[in-house]
């Protein structure tokens, strides 16, 4: 029997409660599908720093390097808000995962559920049939360039970010886009600043270069602040966005709150191999942490992700995504995304939902 080790880093909020509720989820699909999962848990974030006095503990690295993937759950929270910057949360936690392993493309999927077209804040008509893929670079630019930091001037306070990009790192971003859009819609829009910035000049022409190589992918350009206009004003239009890092960022969670929640959108973070971090796009949320109403959607979904990408288990997948979708016809709602009066639950009862589904199709 194939055997994958996957370390569990649930972190902290409702990462814990999102994470509790998904191993039995992906266990009952690795046991129907003749593989056998191995979760080792290990500290991240805010609980590490109770716990061990660092985010990421060289203990938890060692767990994620002996391991197929990483599940993660969520970092941050007001109790950590007071240490210094590089020491909280996401900045001591999440970056350096990103950048030990490599993991330069996150690939966010924009799905909006025709069960759940009443949650989303657009029109019924402008949401209804969004499908799109945002596809963000995620080691380099302003989250990574030095110099960084903040120096004491003769008039104050300065502070120092440095966006910066190699050739290489666009290349190897873009490459993933093309061949995501291959088996899509055939549609790569790259979003920049080409206008302002000597950066998006660089991803412009490599671009373009790499284009070339995809005769039957169709290339577009947007400025950012176009596209953010106009994901809200025609989100269909679009099939696979390419980002950089902080346009990536912003853009994607705007792209998430068009299908009614963030607590529906998970995502892959890759690097070369098939290694792999999945990662639910709504954060910590510490306002409802311990109430047992988060949506463990988005964590559900990154554990099928996980199995396709990092694991090459397709059809376990499938029958997550499909058991997944089984549950919103039938009514089963958190109440983040209650209003169409479905039946609205709680995070366990959600996920029991799902897992009926996949163990009873």
């Amino acid at each position: 029997m194939k055997t994958y080790q996957i370390a569990v880093l649930a972190g902290d909020g409702i990462g814990p409660e999102i994470i509790a509720a998904t191993l039995p989820i992906l266990r009952a699909a690795a046991h129907k599908f003749g593989f056998r999962l191995v979760f080792e848990e290990a500290l991240v974030g805010g609980a590490a720093i109770d716990a061990a006095g660092k985010a990421l503990p060289e203990e938890t690295l060692t767990v994620c390097r002996n391991s197929q993937a990483i599940l993660f759950g969520a970092v941050g929270g007001p109790q950590w808000e007071a240490l210094p910057p590089e020491k909280q949360p996401e900045r001591a936690a999440l970056l350096p995962l990103r950048r030990t392993f490599g993991l330069y493309a996150n690939l966010r999927p924009i799905t909006c559920y025709p069960e759940l077209l009443s949650a989303s804040p657009l029109k019924a008509e402008i949401a209804r049939g969004v499908d799109l893929l945002v596809v963000r670079e995620l080691t380099g630019g302003l989250y990574f360039g030095q110099p960084k930091g903040t120096v004491m001037t003769d008039r104050g306070e300065r502070a120092i970010d440095t966006l910066v990009y190699e050739t290489a790192e666009i290349e190897r971003v873009a490459r993933v886009a093309f061949e995501a859009a291959r088996a899509r819609k055939q549609f790569v829009t790259l979003v920049d600043k080409a206008n302002v910035l000597e950066s998006s000049l660089l991803w412009r022409k490599t671009v373009r270069r790499i284009a070339s190589e995809y005769a039957d992918v169709q290339l577009g350009f947007l400025y950012v602040d176009n596209a953010a206009m106009q994901l809200i004003r025609q989100p269909r239009q679009f099939d696979v966005l390419l980002c950089e890092n902080l346009f990536g960022d912003i853009l994607s969670d705007e792209a998430a709150a068009i299908c009614g929640s963030l607590g529906m959108l998970p995502s892959a973070s890759l690097g070369k191999a098939r290694f792999g971090l999945y990662e639910p796009a709504g954060g910590s949320a510490p306002d409802i942490a311990g109430k047992g109403i988060a949506n463990p959607s988005a964590q559900i979904l990154c554990a099928a992700l996980l199995l396709r990408y990092s694991l090459g288990e397709e059809k376990a997948a499938l029958a997550i995504e499909s058991a997944f979708r089984a549950a919103l016809s039938d009514g089963f709602r958190t109440p983040d995304i209650a209003s169409d009066g479905g039946k609205t639950v709680g995070t366990e009862a959600f996920a029991q939902a799902i897992l009926d589904r996949l163990e009873n199709p």
